[in-house]
């Protein structure tokens, strides 16, 4: 993986939990896997594609992910209900979404997925030919992972209403 993607997701990271949760954050130590990722009790993952091209992951355990949306809602959360589910979910959306633009300044253009929320530690996953850089985030709420598997892209960016209209066939 190149790591000239890792500090927009990094500063992504620091800025969506600090400005959400108001937790100050410390980076862990940075790994490298090629093996199956196994899955903690939450991960959100979202992919790219564009100039960038991969896809990010954000593990957590459920006391972290419970933390951190009661800290969102201001509130104690004491399980993780449908509304506390999106909210997990929409801080990977932000952070990937804010790491994109970071990217696309950086002249790497990319379209994100929607999140998915997959529930439940032990799960597998491959990323194939992709090996994932994994940068751990420790606060006082606990630690989120962030997994990238990203490399460069091997065309350019095709947003909606950017593809030309096919002419009408004659009858």
């Amino acid at each position: 993986m190149n790591v000239k993607f890792l500090n927009p997701f990094v500063e992504a990271a620091f800025e969506v939990l600090k400005a959400e949760t108001g937790f100050s954050l410390r980076r862990g130590d940075l790994g490298l896997e090629k093996g199956v990722y196994v899955t903690e009790d939450l991960t959100v993952i979202l992919s790219l594609v564009g100039q960038v091209e991969g896809t990010v992951f954000y593990s957590m355990g459920m006391p972290t992910a419970l933390a951190l949306v009661s800290q969102m809602m201001a509130s104690e959360v004491a399980s993780l209900d449908p509304l506390a589910q999106s909210a997990v979910a929409e801080l990977g959306n932000v952070i990937t979404g804010r790491a994109s633009v970071k990217l696309s300044h950086a002249g790497y253009e990319s379209v994100i997925s929607p999140p998915t929320l997959l529930l439940g530690a032990g799960a597998r996953i491959s990323t194939l030919d992709f090996p994932r850089l994994i940068v751990p985030l420790e606060f006082g709420g606990g630690q989120v992972t962030i997994h990238l598997a990203l490399r460069e892209g091997r065309g350019n960016v095709v947003r909606s209403g950017q593809l030309p209209t096919p002419p009408r066939p004659e009858v």
